[in-house]
């Protein structure tokens, strides 16, 4: 199957109408706000990914041209295993389905899958080249929602994404660093965790968004872009980073119940295909993400 070409007539515009899927989770605010400040229009999609009808009648009328769909499960414990495969893989498959329609016009259609179909390997930093290993039903959704996708290939310029661990002010507090975030803007004496050396890229949200934004207009039809920083931290180094900011010292316990069974022990990326694609993105430390999101959840 080849991959989708756009047409000269099709290529991007210095401003364009995104469509957003999950306009109003975590990624989606900040996303939507960076866009609105460099000039693009940002329709955020209202209509349930499993009303086909729904979303083909919402888009009908419209001149989109770029596509970025976050929407989805993204929480690995989620209690209801089969929400994710009802959620991640069948409602992205409506989504190409209503987009079909808008064919046109796109230049480019950004689906988020993530760093967790790549499991535990030996590899580090992990390429793209990397044989996927999904360990739990969110990973494996994932990975299904990426072979789904790619049967659209031929008629829509899907770019799929793999974002590792990131964070930032609005995530759920149902999260690890919003978690420790919390607890040390409001000095509780003490936490519970779970294994505390396992190794995670915590990178910034606004250096995903700014990768999203920059493949949208670079990226390769067809083509797998991890994004990521290749800088992986243990959580005892956030915590660390937190008692430094704060000059608060919390008491941690481990949990075993807290310790997922199938658990991946180190996630780290290779940004090198990413970084010749894109050039240059902006970086944050991890005390700058930490200060941003500390400045956000100290109470009044």
């Amino acid at each position: 199957m080849q991959p989708f070409v756009f047409s000269a007539q099709q290529a991007p515009f210095m401003s364009s109408c995104i469509l957003l899927t999950g306009a109003a989770g975590f990624t989606g605010q900040h996303l939507k706000k960076m866009a609105e400040s460099r000039g693009h229009r940002v329709l955020a999609l209202q209509s349930d990914l499993n009303d086909v009808q729904g979303m083909e009648d919402e888009l009908t009328g419209q001149r989109i041209e770029k596509v970025v769909h976050l929407a989805g499960i993204s929480f690995v414990g989620h209690a209801d295993e089969t929400a994710f495969y009802k959620v991640n893989v069948i409602g992205t498959v409506n989504l190409l389905k209503a987009l079909k329609s808008q064919q046109k016009y796109l230049t480019s259609v950004l689906i988020a899958s993530s760093a967790n179909v790549y499991g535990n390997c030996d590899a580090s930093p992990i390429s793209e080249n990397q044989p996927p290993a999904p360990v739990n039903h969110y990973a494996m959704s994932k990975l299904a929602m990426e072979h789904m996708a790619r049967t659209y290939s031929d008629s829509l310029p899907l770019l799929l994404t793999r974002p590792f661990n990131y964070t930032g002010p609005g995530q759920a507090p149902g999260f690890l660093i919003p978690k420790l975030v919390d607890h040390f803007a409001r000095r509780i004496p003490q936490i519970e965790l779970g294994n505390l050396h396992v190794e995670r890229e915590f990178n910034d949200v606004r250096m995903v968004c700014d990768a999203y934004l920059a493949l949208l207009d670079k990226g390769v039809p067809g083509e797998v872009y991890n994004v990521c920083s290749g800088q992986p931290y243990t959580l005892q180094a956030v915590i660390t980073a937190l008692e430094e900011l704060t000059g608060h010292h919390m008491q941690v316990t481990v949990n075993p119940t807290f310790i997922r069974a199938n658990e991946v022990h180190r996630l780290c990326g290779d940004p090198d295909k990413l970084m010749a694609c894109t050039g240059p993105l902006p970086t944050y430390s991890l005390k700058d993400t930490l200060s941003s999101m500390l400045a956000a959840a100290r109470p009044d």
